[in-house]
């Protein structure tokens, strides 16, 4: 097990002031698991006497088994803003599947994930009591990640070749800002519009237009919080967008906030 270092993580707003509230620590996947798993992650507080923390993310198109005590869940891609209160003291161990990846393990169409949480008990084969009690008897990281890699392993599947292609239209997008429509990936990876359309419904669960905009408005978060400044007309022109009046309101859509009264949050 392989612990990954010094590398932010990308979509957790307002991340500086994250850093220092909570711990996050990732890890890679075994070689038979790393195809579907992106990596584990884990979140840690102590906020004892102290007042509750509003920890809020940016998600990627990615499903998340999420173990908490008594509140282990499925988590699909949310497509705003996930915001979640920690109090007092507490951690949760989680699993991020590559885009595309959970769904050879579901075998049903990811859009129905989108926007909920279903129990773990809707994976087959998967005793999600026995589970989660075993993780939580276990205090270190690497005995976690050992349970649940067996528990997988018994019920590994097949891998789809849909899987390495999904990713790298999204690692694509996500590293090239001139990527703005939906044509320009169809056309640079020679697919049907209306098949991508599909391919990403079926298996990672929100449409190429989403993820698009999601790692641009990820970005757009990072360099406002970087820079403490905000070049609207530079920042409308990488987008995509034509006003800067269409940008500000796709970024209050997404975050909840306009881009000044998000730059105040961090100030």
């Amino acid at each position: 097990m392989a612990k990954e270092k010094g590398k932010p993580t990308r979509g957790v707003l307002r991340q500086t002031k994250a850093n220092l509230m909570t711990k996050h620590n990732r890890f890679f996947a075994n070689t038979k698991l790393d195809f579907f798993i992106e990596h584990y992650w884990t979140v840690s507080w102590d906020f004892t006497d102290k007042e509750p923390y509003l920890a809020e993310t940016l998600p990627y198109p990615s499903i998340h088994i999420v173990f908490e005590k008594g509140n282990s869940k499925i988590f699909g891609v949310t497509k705003g803003r996930f915001s979640i209160l920690l109090e007092g003291k507490g951690s949760v161990f989680g699993i991020k599947f590559r885009p595309g990846g959970f769904y050879p393990f579901f075998q049903k169409n990811i859009s129905i994930l989108t926007d909920k949480t279903i129990p773990i008990s809707e994976l087959n084969r998967v005793d999600s009591l026995t589970l989660e009690n075993k993780i939580f008897q276990k205090e270190d990281e690497e005995s976690r990640i050992k349970i649940i890699e067996t528990c997988l392993e018994s019920i590994l599947p097949e891998r789809d070749p849909k899987i390495p292609l999904i990713n790298v239209m999204i690692d694509k997008v996500k590293e090239d800002r001139t990527i703005q429509t939906v044509d320009q990936i169809a056309k640079l990876f020679s697919i049907n519009l209306r098949s991508l359309q599909r391919l990403f419904r079926e298996y990672v669960g929100v449409s190429p237009k989403w993820v698009i905009q999601r790692f641009r408005i990820q970005e757009v978060a990072e360099r406002i919080e970087k820079e403490k400044f905000i070049h609207y007309a530079e920042m409308a022109l990488d987008l995509g967008y034509y006003d800067q009046a269409h940008f500000i309101k796709d970024f209050k859509n997404t975050i909840g906030l306009s881009p000044e009264e998000y730059l105040r949050t961090i100030l």
